[in-house]
């Protein structure tokens, strides 16, 4: 795309002195994923500081066609947040302030650009929870979370994204503000608008703030790093510690033994929590506000999985500091596997209950198309969403194997759909999904899908070539 000078230095009028970068080597950050398969290029990056200012922008990039393509803090993974085609990148970085917080109303507003870490802290600091946990909460923006629906490891007991969200500001394509700023628990006025633009990867209009809902903080954790004899096994433990808790399971991850060696190899500070190695493992954490004995329960409920051979072994962490080293190895588990090489990755969900039987026709399924390959599938086993992923052989040629990339992918998300699950749990469709989805979805779903589109953004400005 060519930006004609005019419109660059309206552009450059509409934010002002401070609100925007030429600079090649400011911009360079940008123009690349974390995961950096994706590479992007721009000649304009625009930092606006107000709603006002991003209304002012997208009022001229809908005037003189100009695309545009809204980022957050650039830790998506599917390639929605970056300009393939020298669109104008718009930054909301500098949109960082909490307007906000009500601890009676459970409530909090934040603008797009405040990362994910201090709406949590400012959360803590009226005594209250925001749930939204992910792995990049340092960096990840609300804004891109709110684009993207993120997930996260609390989705199990909060839900995803959507479901955390009171009201939105948005401003749409032609520059108009959409204000459904509101912090109602209960607004049954007829469509609920603010739900086209979560999940919806900037394509249909720019959320410049979003009202947030809160949460009793915990005052109880209980996080147990446990061995597990399987797959089945591991399901048949959450259902266990849900009944048993009455629902306050907030996490359940499950992780393979190749993911823990990863992690204990490649990241500091990293050590094995158990004395002998299991195939497979479980990372759960129970948490309440008040006075409940947690403790009790949960060491009760694994105590009885053992006796049934469903846990092998285990730990209870005794500490704040023992907590963070357990979530550490989570955490840790795909900044690892980028020490081990190519690796291809499938951000999928299935029902809970058809999991193990996914992980192992999935498994064998790649094994048997690249032998050798080593499979590291991990994550929000509690509410069905597995990162299905695979490391290339020991030994094995890097591009050759990620030349593969397309090829594994599509039988991974042919055996997804017989599971009747999804290609895209958590991550969204950005540019490397758009066109694999439509493998998947229906012809009515994608003509409403670009209906939608068409509708809100007619003269396709906003991150064109992405979702749909």
């Amino acid at each position: 795309m060519t930006l004609t000078d005019t419109v660059r230095e309206r552009l450059k009028d509409a934010v002002g002195a401070k609100g925007f970068s030429e600079d090649a080597n400011e911009i360079a950050p940008h123009l690349v994923e974390w995961r950096s398969k994706y590479q992007g290029r721009t000649s304009l990056l625009l930092k606006p500081r107000t709603t006002d200012e991003v209304s002012k922008i997208l009022t001229i990039c809908n005037e003189t066609a100009t695309a545009i393509v809204p980022q957050g803090g650039n830790t998506g993974l599917v390639g929605g947040q970056i300009p393939f085609h020298g669109e104008v990148l718009l930054s909301l970085s500098r949109m960082n302030a909490i307007r906000d917080a009500d601890r009676t109303d459970m409530s909090l507003i934040a603008e797009a650009g405040v990362p994910l870490a201090k709406v949590h802290e400012a959360a803590g600091e009226i005594d209250c929870l925001f749930p939204l946990s992910i792995a990049s909460e340092g960096s990840a923006t609300i804004g891109g979370n709110l684009s993207t629906n993120a997930g996260g490891v609390n989705v199990l007991r909060y839900g995803s994204t959507r479901a955390l969200v009171l009201g939105v500001e948005v401003v749409l394509a032609d520059g108009r503000v959409l204000d459904m700023l509101r912090t109602l628990h209960k607004d049954n006025t007829g469509y609920d608008l603010k739900q086209l633009f979560i999940g919806a990867e900037g394509t249909l209009g720019v959320i410049t703030a979003a009202a947030l809902r809160l949460f009793p903080k915990p005052t109880t954790y209980e996080t147990a790093f446990l061995a597990v004899r399987d797959p089945e096994a591991a399901v048949a433990l959450l259902h266990r510690l849900q009944n048993t808790t009455g629902g306050l399971v907030s996490a359940f991850e499950i992780m393979p033994r190749l993911g823990l060696q990863f992690v204990r190899d490649h990241v500091p500070n990293a050590s094995d929590p158990l004395s002998k190695p299991s195939d497979w493992y479980v990372l759960t954490e129970v948490a309440a506000a008040g006075e409940l004995p947690l403790k009790d329960l949960v060491e009760k409920t694994i105590a009885s999985a053992i006796a049934d051979g469903l846990v092998t072994d285990g730990v209870v962490a005794s500490s704040e500091a023992q907590r963070q080293a357990l979530w550490h190895l989570r955490e840790a588990m795909s900044e690892a596997q980028k020490f081990e090489g190519g690796s291809i990755k499938h951000d999928v969900s299935v029902p809970v209950d058809k999991i193990p039987e996914f992980l192992k026709q999935g498994i064998a399924l790649v094994e048997k198309m690249v032998p050798g390959v080593r499979p590291v599938p991990f994550g929000h086993i509690g509410d069905g969403n597995i990162h299905f992923n695979f490391s290339v052989p020991k030994g094995g040629d890097n591009q050759a194997f990620l030349a593969r990339w397309e090829e594994v992918s599509h039988a991974v998300h042919d055996l997804v759909r017989d599971f009747h699950g999804s290609i895209s749990a958590e991550h969204g469709l950005g540019v490397m999904k758009r066109g694999e989805i439509l493998r998947y979805k229906s012809q009515t779903e994608m003509d409403v899908m670009r209906t939608l589109k068409h509708t809100l953004d007619p003269k396709n400005i906003l991150n064109p070539g992405k979702v749909v």
